[in-house]
Parts: C-alpha cells; structure tokens; sequence
C-alpha cells in the first residue's frame, strides 16, 4: 500500500499522553501524521515533532482561563473542534481520521463523511463507565455536568461506533462487550497499552528519588492517577495491617489527582504516614526510574465496568520492568496475571486479603519468579512491536475496503447513469 496521510484527533493537550505518542510514532514510520490536539497550555499553535506534525486547537493569551478553557472543551458539536479537525483534514489532504476516545468522536465522523475519508475510532477507555465512576464517587462535582451525563455519552458512544468505519481497543474484553451491542467483530482490531522493548529507565533517577530498598524493607509501588475508583484508598487501609507484620514496608505513591488529598487524610487517620510515601506527579522516564528501584507493582482498582473493560498500562510497566505484580480481581488484569502467574490477585476493596498477598511478597525467591515470568510474557507478547502490528493492519484494512467501496460506488453510479441515458 502507498503511503497514506493520517489525521489523529487528541482531546486533550500534546504533550503528552504514552498511548497518542506510540500511535503516532508507529503510523508515522509508513505514513504522514498530523495530530490535531486541545491547547489549553497556550502553546504554539503548530510545531513538528520528532516524527508528526501537532495542530492545536487556537491560544488567545488575552482570553481568561475559565473561558479559554470551554472553547477548548472536547464536545462533538464545539465548532472550535470542528473547525480544526476540518482544516487540518483540508490542509494535508489526509486519507484516514484516527480519532481517540467517545467526546470527539462524532466530530470525527462529521469531518470524515463530508472529507469522504473513512474514521478509525481508538477506544483506550471505556468512556460511559468512567463518567459513571466519576460520578459514582462524587468526582465529577463541578462544571460540565450536562456534556458529561452517562446517559447522554452513552448515546454518543452507540451513534459513534455505527458510524465509525473500524474500532480500535485495548483489550479482549472491550471487544466482547462491543459485540455484544451489534457491532460486527471484523470491525475491532486488539490494539492493546503494552511498552516498547527498546524502553529503558533513566540510569540514575533525579533528585529526590530514592537509590533502592534497604535490607529488611519491601518497597511496593503504585503508578497512576490519584482517584478513588483506582483503589489507593484500599492499599492505604492495607498498609495499616502490612506494618504490624513488616515494619520495613512501604507504600510509594507516584501520581497525582483530584482525591491525591483523600488519601493523604486516610493516611494521617490510620497513622500511616511514615509507611506511605507520595511523589506527586513525575515525568515518565523518572517515573520508570523509580519503579525499578522498588519490589512490587501494585495495580488495586475497584471492579466496576470501566475496569472489567480496559487495561492499565501500569501492569505492562511493572512487568516489563521484571517486578512482580498485586492486582485486584478485575478481569482484564486477573486473566493476564493468572495465565502468566506473574503476581498475586486479590478481591477489590478487600484491605486484609491486599494487605495479605503483600506479606507474601516478602519472599525474595517468590517474588524472584513472579517478575521473571512477567519480563517473559513481555518479551513473547505482551509488547509494542506486536501490537504496532495490529495497529497497521487496522490501518490498511480500513483504507482498502474504504477504497474498494468508494469504486464500487462510483462504478454502480455510471452504470446506473449509462442506463438512464439508453
């Protein structure tokens, strides 16, 4: 196939999200990419990257935040959005809208159909079930309450998969659940969050990062955001009982969130402030910098349907890592764990049965095993160069049977034309 040009849609600020940099990065090894992205940073409204071309949305130094904010909002029928994603389409003439996630994905296929170019919808997240945890937990207080209603996004998903022309996500189990609303299982390719194998942790971690665990203790990481469906509160509550049994434990917090004030109270409440550790938001190399210097992976999210239906890139990072890994029992993380038996899997919000798998993985030989099994499953299959494959393929399958229609259309419109003129 010849070389395509590719306009990828972000909803939120370039840079920087792991999963838009891979997408890009990989098509753009065979083809253009032009990533058009929010700007509520203000930066320039275009630069290059090392590989693609980033288009963000207009900055008005002039304009107050809140209100610079809104024009930026990612609703399909924001004419900020529109304007742009057309523009840009217009612009570089592309042959394919790879657009990421529910909010813009209706503006997608607006764009796409007047461009006459098919939609690729990348579904990293199961966005209604998130909206629902947001709300469930009281997270989703402020602001675009109407846009963010479940029932309205779970409207907007079930427009938006008919009309797209093929469906990228990131696990079997998101797959399954599309299928079963109706759509056909040759329009999904497994496009799953997995590293790269030629990723490496910084050397030395900066400042502030600390050189390893010490004889007698057990350093137990979480990486990821700080909101409560993501079960920080549980392995808070773990660590409570964890200490009685090995004082050397500890807890090391590397994220930030909304609830990042929660659980630095739950912490003070339980009197675990010495055994849990928060780092606040690090860059992602010292980020993995700092996962290797610890003993465990902890992945502990609550089992509600966003967590039955995605997958943590964080599990792939600690396996990748060679650490072994906790998950809570949501299916996604329990099916990989079980069948690489890289860790321990625990009940969702259980803080004694978390608090007892961590006691376990004080065995250095256990934990020895756990991590050399995962590295594995990483190098066999759980890695980028498999799924970039995937990701291509998705690619040229929807550019040719795009193609092939548009000839057939066009040739059944002369054929039909031939006849009218006999």
């Amino acid at each position: 196939m010849p070389p395509l040009t590719i306009c990828a849609v972000w909803d939120a600020d370039y840079p920087w999200d792991v999963r838009v940099e891979k997408v890009c990065r990989s098509l753009a090894r065979d083809h253009e990419v032009h990533l058009v992205s929010r700007n509520a940073k203000r930066r320039p409204i275009y630069e290059r990257a090392q590989a693609f071309h980033i288009h963000r949305l207009p900055a008005a130094p002039w304009m107050p935040d809140r209100l610079h904010a809104a024009l930026g909002f990612p609703a399909f029928f924001n004419p900020v959005w529109i304007r742009a994603i057309r523009r840009t389409v217009r612009r570089s003439r592309a042959d394919v809208l790879v657009v990421r996630d529910i909010p813009l994905a209706l503006t997608a296929v607006m764009v796409g159909r007047a461009s006459r170019i098919p939609v690729v919808l990348d579904m990293a997240e199961n966005y209604p079930a998130m909206i629902e945890d947001f709300r469930a937990s009281r997270l989703d207080r402020r602001g675009f309450r109407v846009v963010r209603h479940p029932r309205l996004v779970r409207l907007v998903e079930r427009l938006a998969i008919r009309q797209a022309d093929h469906i990228v996500v990131v696990v079997d189990e998101s797959r399954d659940r599309l299928v079963g609303m109706g759509v056909p299982d040759s329009k999904i390719s497994v496009v799953m969050n997995t590293p790269m194998l030629d990723r490496r942790p910084a050397q030395r971690p900066k400042e502030g990062v600390e050189e390893g665990s010490r004889p007698g203790e057990l350093l137990i990481a979480y990486l990821g955001v700080l909101e409560v469906p993501r079960g920080v509160g549980t392995a808070i509550r773990a660590m409570a009982q964890v200490r009685r049994r090995l004082p050397g434990a500890r807890l090391v917090v590397i994220g930030a969130g909304r609830d990042e004030w929660r659980f630095r109270e739950e912490a003070g409440r339980l009197g675990v402030t010495g055994s849990v550790e928060f780092r606040g938001w690090v860059d992602y190399k010292d980020a993995l910098a700092l996962l290797a210097q610890c003993d465990v992976g902890l992945v502990p999210h609550h089992v509600t349907e966003s967590w039955q239906t995605t997958m943590p890139n964080k599990l792939f990072d600690y396996m990748s890592l060679g650490k072994p890994v906790i998950v809570s029992n949501a299916r996604p993380t329990e099916r990989v764990v079980n069948e690489e038996r890289c860790g321990l899997v625990f009940p969702d919000r259980d803080p004694t049965a978390l608090a007892e798998a961590i006691v376990a993985m004080a065995d250095p030989a256990a934990r020895a095993a756990y991590g050399r099994r995962g590295r594995d499953a990483i190098h066999r299959q759980y890695n980028w160069a498999v799924d970039e494959r995937r990701l291509l393929g998705a690619i040229t399958q929807v550019s040719t049977l795009y193609g092939a229609r548009r000839v057939s259309a066009l040739t059944a419109s002369q054929t039909t034309a031939q006849g009218g003129k006999r």
